[in-house]
């Protein structure tokens, strides 16, 4: 069940993004001005360039730095938690007695 979590958490924003850029492929190119950009993004910080690009409406403004700010903490605590739990797994190296 973890496994299947943790699955979902990371595909998901990037098939989201997949998603909203094949059925709205014009407000992806208004977001961004090359193609670069987006797969930069979709790679190192998929929540943040998914909320960014939904909430880019020919500009960012008031709310909008609001839910690009949570995106990008739920991207950076993404990365933190990543590793955490290593010492914890029986049998991998660096474990404490």
């Amino acid at each position: 069940m973890c496994c299947l979590i943790m699955t979902i958490a990371f595909f998901g924003p990037r098939l989201g993004f997949l998603f909203y850029w094949l059925t709205s492929p014009e407000r992806v190119s208004a977001a961004f001005n090359s193609l670069l950009w987006p797969v930069v993004g979709v790679i190192f910080v998929p929540w943040t360039t998914l909320v960014y690009t939904v909430v880019y409406r020919g500009g960012i403004t008031g709310i909008d730095w609001v839910w690009i700010a949570l995106a990008l903490v739920v991207d950076l605590v993404t990365w933190g938690g990543s590793g955490s739990r290593r010492r914890q797994v029986p049998g991998y190296p660096g474990r404490a007695p």
